[in-house]
């Protein structure tokens, strides 16, 4: 079996996951250390699993990070990326309505749609360099270990919330601005947990990591907004 299994209820390593007797029965492994299933979720419906992470459980993330093949991070990174310009598109003012197929309004709010794809991007990467340098520096000066392509892993993996920005923005009420507001305060939410199931920290260390990230985003967004330019001046047909 591959390595790097974990045991999802006290985090020590796990050498597999079930063992697999003749005419296909499966027997899944107790772990050492806390005497309990492996990974109780090998059973599980995925369904059961999706729940179980959307309450942030920390079991069911332990599971989808250390105990499976799941390799949508960079594709599930897109499509949210997809779904946050939607929402930013969608909010913008003053745009003029015109009957015209042919006017040239349309082609110019295509590419507002590519602006608010390039901001949403440049803010996530802000947001994981944040993380993931304060991580780092940490690492540094306590010795604990730190691999950087799960850590990424787990950061887009776990900001899945803002596919929910869809439903929001279609179903929009006159609560729609606190519904984005809970659905950022998930995504971080979900950020937080992830960073403490990857390093096995405290919630402190991991609450510090996800607010030096929102902090670097913020002034990256803000810095990009205070530009004598705008993405307005910078896109064609204006």
């Amino acid at each position: 079996m591959a390595k790097g299994f974990r045991c999802v209820e006290c985090n020590k390593d796990a050498h597999e996951l079930h063992r697999d007797y003749s005419n296909g029965i499966l027997k899944i492994t107790i772990c050492g250390s806390c005497q309990k299933p492996v990974d109780k979720y090998i059973e599980y419906d995925p369904v059961i699993i999706l729940i179980d992470a959307i309450l942030c459980k920390t079991q069911a993330f332990r599971h989808i990070l250390f105990n499976t093949t799941l390799n949508i991070h960079w594709k599930l990174c897109v499509f949210c990326l997809l779904c946050e310009a939607y929402l930013r598109w969608s909010q913008l003012q003053g745009s003029e309505h015109s009957n015209d197929p042919a006017d040239i309004i349309r082609y110019t709010k295509e590419w507002d749609f590519y602006g608010m794809f390039g901001m949403a991007a440049l803010e996530l990467g802000a947001f994981s360099v944040g993380v993931l340098s304060f991580l780092w520096l940490v690492q540094w000066l306590l010795g604990f270990d730190f691999e950087l392509s799960l850590q990424l892993k787990a950061l887009l993996l776990s900001s899945y919330g803002k596919v929910l920005l869809i439903p929001a923005v279609i179903w929009e009420h006159d609560y729609s601005p606190l519904c984005f507001s809970l659905i950022k305060l998930f995504v971080l939410t979900s950020n937080y947990q992830a960073i403490r199931v990857i390093l096995n920290c405290s919630r402190r260390l991991s609450l510090l990591a996800v607010c030096v990230g929102l902090l670097l985003e913020t002034c990256v967004a803000w810095a990009f907004q205070t530009l004598p330019w705008s993405i307005q001046d910078i896109l064609p047909f204006q």
